[in-house]
């Protein structure tokens, strides 16, 4: 027999039984697209979160401290030092100081966090509302959400408010090395902080998603400050294959090194086993799906003894009888595969949508839960034909062992 006829014999099922494959073909779907929906889900989970905190340059910065009891100093010796690393592109600092903000009446204690724009793009910082700082326009200030809700405004409101500082300077010149302060540090004499009251009025330019009082101000409008001991170096790296010969240096001088890349590794590791949890979860569907599909083929093979034996009487060869049934098995699975992939995309988009009306509701933002990879369509419609396939194995072969003489008798 010709293949094409083999083919021909093997959709014969849509027209002679056209319910029972379609509901077979359903059950299939329905246990691929258990499968997409878990799977992209993780996927989607795992993508919303990493771009909210990375970005591309972000991935090749290390975060370099100072050591609580270590000799090494973030000055601008060691600044120097750094940035004549020839693995080294570029190296933004930052230092913290303990300030007063004054914005309507409203008196708040907080950190300000004084930094070069770089600071921002090299931490992979992006802001809610707004924009970051810049110097286009130095006099511009981002604040955190926490500071923006103690100020009692929206966001859309506080953006071009006029907001003033005083600074308070260790008269040591010692800068705060860690971005949160006890009370107790804040609370410290009076005596050992110059107060500094600058005349410049700054704005409101931008604010950032954060749970810390925190107000970010462009260094270059307080150079007067004159601070040589910085709390934060973000040193990037000229490429990804140098990050490790970086830090090796920085460790080497005696400062405490971390990165957002070694944060992104451990979320990619929990993110899959999420995902492989979830898939197991499809696959359980799936199985139940298979059974079904054998089934099918099984009673398809009780149906079609008699003409089994008729096809081999004529001289149908076992392998023929065999592709026959492998080939109807391997269409449905195929067929169930596609029609699982728009169920499961389906799915996600309906779930999503709702998942969004409530946020927005709430007064939450909306968000891509699902996301899937054009490769993991292709790999889950090809393991729906191989499972169709595995469910044909058994009836082809028993097909193909029949005798024809029990086969035409066969009633």
């Amino acid at each position: 027999m010709r293949l094409t006829d083999i083919f021909k014999l093997s959709i014969r099922m849509f027209k002679a039984r056209t319910s029972r494959t379609l509901l077979t073909i359903l059950g299939m779907s329905i246990g691929i697209g258990a499968i997409l929906f878990l799977v992209s889900f993780g996927y989607g989970l795992q993508k919303t979160l990493l771009e909210r905190i990375t970005t591309s340059e972000s991935l090749l910065t290390l975060d370099v401290t100072e050591k609580k009891s270590g000799d090494a100093f973030l000055d601008n010796e060691m600044l120097e030092e750094i940035n004549q690393m020839e693995e080294v592109e570029e190296v933004s600092p930052s230092y913290q100081v303990i300030s007063r903000g004054s914005l309507g009446g409203i008196y708040v204690d907080m950190s300000s966090i004084v930094a070069n724009p770089s600071f921002f793009r090299l931490g992979g910082i992006s802001v809610e509302k707004g924009e970051l700082i810049n110097n286009d326009n130095e006099k511009g200030v981002v604040i955190t959400s926490a500071l923006a809700d103690i100020f009692g405004k929206k966001y859309e409101e506080l953006i071009g408010e006029e907001i003033s500082f005083v600074f308070h300077i260790p008269k040591q010149g010692e800068t705060n090395s860690q971005e949160e302060k006890s009370s107790s540090q804040e609370n410290k004499a009076e005596d050992d902080y110059e107060k500094i009251s600058p005349d410049t009025k700054y704005k409101i330019i931008g604010v950032i998603k954060k749970d810390s009082s925190l107000a970010y101000i462009n260094s270059n409008s307080l150079k007067n400050l004159k601070i040589d001991r910085y709390a934060q170096f973000k040193v990037k790296s000229v490429s990804n294959d140098k990050m490790e010969i970086v830090r090796d240096k920085l460790l080497n001088k005696g400062l405490q090194v971390s990165s957002l890349s070694e944060t992104v590794d451990q979320a990619n590791k929990v993110f899959r086993v999420v995902q492989i949890v979830l898939m197991i979860f499809g696959v359980i569907a799936l199985v139940v799906s298979a059974i079904g599909m054998f089934n099918t083929m099984t009673i398809a093979l009780l149906e079609r003894t008699e003409e089994i034996g008729i096809m081999k009487s004529i001289g149908a060869s076992n392998l023929a009888i065999s592709l026959m049934f492998v080939m109807e098995a391997s269409i449905m699975g195929i067929l169930g595969g596609i029609a699982g992939v728009f169920i499961g995309f389906l799915g996600g988009e309906i779930f999503n949508l709702g998942v969004n009306a409530i946020a927005c509701r709430f007064g939450g933002e909306s968000v891509d839960l699902f996301y899937i990879p054009y490769w993991f369509i292709a790999t889950i419609i090809i393991f729906a034909g191989v499972v169709g396939f595995l469910t044909g194995v058994v009836p082809a072969r028993r097909a193909s062992q029949l005798d024809p003489l029990d086969a035409l008798r066969y009633k």
